[in-house]
């Protein structure tokens, strides 16, 4: 089920895309709030919550900033935030389709200051079904071969214990609504999905036993653009502002990355 070329473009998009990003932590404590504000604050009971909590130690979030965005969900302490999905689309240099997914408590203001950061690199924020029909919605969950041992067999901290990656794959290939598998360079394997399969899909590979670095749902472009020189530099500077945008989670375009 791996070597399927037509997934790599995607995903070597969204690994430079989470590269320039440089707000990881910001990212992280949201997506936390956001899990805990949907289905509580115990990990153990909450899937979301238990893979963005890994997620989170992974990039090196402080163990009290995890609980505070614990709380901010729950609404320990206060009154909870809460969170709101939406995604806007429009045209950037050179007539790229851009795509943006936010996470927001407020999306009034959003929405007035995605555009406006559309009009300052020269494009404009189109109506709901200007470029999506040009992009395929499916899932991508991020698996690592292997299982967390509890902290009281190695002292404080939890471990994760490697598995061999093609046992690995066998295991959860067999779980309905897997589209590919792909073997990384590392202990990790993408495994994409239908969007509607994502969730019970990570679920399942999270019974399993296995540890989810991350699970969420990507867009792929039906047709890709190339833009060379100028024009290229400039489509890249517009997609680096709006990623570094502080309440966007994703950027999807159909410029082909260099």
């Amino acid at each position: 089920m791996s070597g399927h070329s037509k997934w790599s473009t995607i995903k070597h998009k969204k690994e430079a895309n989470d590269a320039k990003k440089g707000k990881a932590f910001s990212k992280v404590s949201t997506q936390i709030t956001h899990a805990a504000r949907k289905g509580g604050g115990d990990p153990d009971m909450n899937p979301s919550l238990r893979m963005y909590i890994e997620k989170a130690k992974s990039i090196g979030f402080p163990i009290d900033n995890i609980k505070k965005a614990i709380a901010k969900g729950t609404g320990e302490g206060g009154d909870g935030i809460t969170f709101e999905e939406a995604s806007y689309e429009g045209f950037g240099p050179g007539g790229i389709a851009i795509i943006v997914d936010v996470l927001t408590d407020n999306k009034n203001r959003v929405v007035s200051e995605v555009r406006n950061i559309f009009s300052d690199f020269g494009g404009n924020l189109g109506k709901v079904g200007s470029v999506s029909w040009n992009f395929e919605t499916r899932g991508l969950i991020t698996v690592r071969c292997g299982h967390m041992e509890k902290g009281e067999k190695h002292g404080d901290e939890d471990v994760f214990v490697k598995e061999d990656k093609e046992e690995v794959m066998m295991t959860i290939m067999d779980i309905d609504g897997i589209l590919d598998i792909e073997e990384e360079d590392n202990d990790e394997l993408s495994v994409f999905t239908e969007f509607q399969d994502m969730t019970r899909v990570r679920d399942e590979v999270s019974k399993l036993g296995y540890v989810l670095k991350d699970a969420e749902i990507i867009k792929i472009s039906k047709m890709d653009k190339e833009l060379e020189g100028e024009d290229y530099e400039k489509a890249i500077k517009a997609i680096e502002i709006l990623e570094d945008y502080n309440d966007v989670q994703n950027v999807w375009t159909d410029l082909v990355i260099k």
